[in-house]
């Protein structure tokens, strides 16, 4: 009850108005990760009451600046943000892609049971990834330097398609080591229950 609670207030906060069942199922996500956290070491958080702000709000941020219908969570790792996001947007299509064996079990079991229909999981290192149909938002949570993460996936984006990749203290540095070619805009982020600096980085490619 205290987890639903913290969801509901923090969605609240976050002005996110999900349905009951997607927070029924956010918080049936945040179940079989803690359950599979204590064989796999998928995340660093180990209490559920600490997974609500550094997981499931933390990934819901960036709602939205999604653009579909296509999305790719790049390094999705233990399926964050991007099972969250399919819980909220069951509209969008989310492609889940990470090159760590145990991560991707974890992520295709909980899609499973979760009973998501807008999730495909792939296991591949990002820049040997080459699908039929390119994406609309590519998302990175906690991936790689914004330079190195455009170098290996800037061929998977859509003509008309953008990056966003979640920060943590304004990345000026590693902004200034982006080339020409892209269009920058970044948004500072509040997380609820979550006391640390949070930004967003919007990428357009300009050509």
């Amino acid at each position: 009850m205290k987890l639903e609670k913290r969801l509901q207030q923090g969605l609240r906060d976050l002005g996110l108005d999900l349905t009951v069942p997607a927070r029924e199922q956010l918080l049936n996500f945040l179940g079989l990760l803690e359950k599979w956290n204590r064989t796999y070491n998928l995340t660093a958080v180990r209490d559920p009451e600490q997974m609500v702000p550094r997981h499931l709000l933390d990934s819901l941020t960036v709602l939205p600046y999604l653009q579909g219908p296509q999305v790719l969570d790049i390094g999705t790792g233990a399926g964050l943000p991007g099972i969250p996001l399919a819980l909220a947007r069951p509209d969008l299509e989310f492609t889940l892609l990470d090159s760590n064996a145990k991560k991707t079990r974890f992520v295709t079991q909980a899609v499973h049971e979760l009973g998501l229909k807008n999730v495909v999981v792939v296991q591949e290192r990002v820049e040997k990834f080459h699908p039929e149909k390119k994406f609309d938002t590519l998302i990175a949570r906690a991936f790689a330097s914004i330079p190195d993460m455009l170098a290996a996936s800037r061929h998977l984006c859509a003509p008309r398609g953008r990056f966003l990749v979640m920060k943590g203290v304004f990345p000026q540095e590693e902004l200034a080591a982006v080339t020409d070619g892209y269009r920058a805009e970044v948004k500072a982020l509040h997380i609820p229950g979550l006391d640390a600096a949070r930004h967003v980085v919007i990428l357009a490619p300009t050509n």
